[in-house]
């Protein structure tokens, strides 16, 4: 052993130091989102302040400040792990279809479900946080969306190995277009006047999605 080397028993030590140090971390982190989730879910909107979170957790502002810049990184997290888990949703209720393009369908209809303005039913981070963040920090909304065009890939992916879409289509390229095109029409579908205007359909998505996918109509 080389005369510099720590002995294991301090490096097991350290190592377990570490480990419940990051463990009460997470914890921390976990309580602040849980609170700002909750008040969220109340308001149905973002307009809260961070005194509110650190209230409801039942932390310390400073404690707060120790995880986060601000709110913006606050609601960053919220972003992403909501996007996490509607990529988990998704790939859920997409796996009971045996069909490559059935599995797709599947997730378009659910993709647009999920982030469709709603007032009944609001996703704020999906309607009010995400396109700010879009024109702000573009690159965040890239990070934030990785697990969810890694499943659309995947998904398209299968569906071209089948041979259910048109020859030479990207699936990278296809996946990335079919995901923005059904979350932009979703948010910006709460715009419309629906005493004068008959909202798009989760179907309609769906068979404008198929169309250009594989040439040809597909429900």
């Amino acid at each position: 052993m080389s005369e510099h080397a720590e002995p294991a028993w301090k490096q097991r030590a350290v190592q377990r130091s570490l480990e419940t140090t990051r463990l009460r971390a997470e914890q921390r982190v976990q309580r602040f989102l849980d609170a700002a989730q909750a008040i969220i879910a109340e308001n149905g909107c973002i307009d809260f302040t961070v005194q509110e979170v650190v209230e409801r957790s039942s932390q310390s502002l400073r404690s707060f400040y120790l995880q986060f810049d601000g709110k913006h990184e606050l609601l960053l997290a919220l972003f992403e792990d909501a996007l996490l888990r509607t990529a988990e949703q998704i790939r859920a209720a997409a796996a009971n279809e045996a069909d490559p393009l059935a599995r797709l369908a599947v997730a378009v209809r659910l993709l647009f479900a999920l982030c469709r303005s709603d007032p009944k039913d609001r996703h704020p981070l999906f309607t009010d946080f995400a396109p700010r963040l879009l024109v702000t920090h573009p690159t965040h909304v890239t990070v934030a969306h990785a697990p969810l065009l890694s499943l659309f890939v995947e998904l398209v992916t299968d569906a071209a190995a089948a041979g259910t879409l048109r020859p030479g289509l990207n699936p990278r390229r296809v996946a990335a277009m079919t995901m923005q095109t059904v979350m932009f029409t979703a948010q910006s579908s709460g715009a419309q006047d629906d005493t004068t205007i008959r909202p798009i359909t989760a179907d309609e998505i769906w068979e404008f999605c198929a169309s250009g996918v594989t040439g040809r109509v597909r429900i």
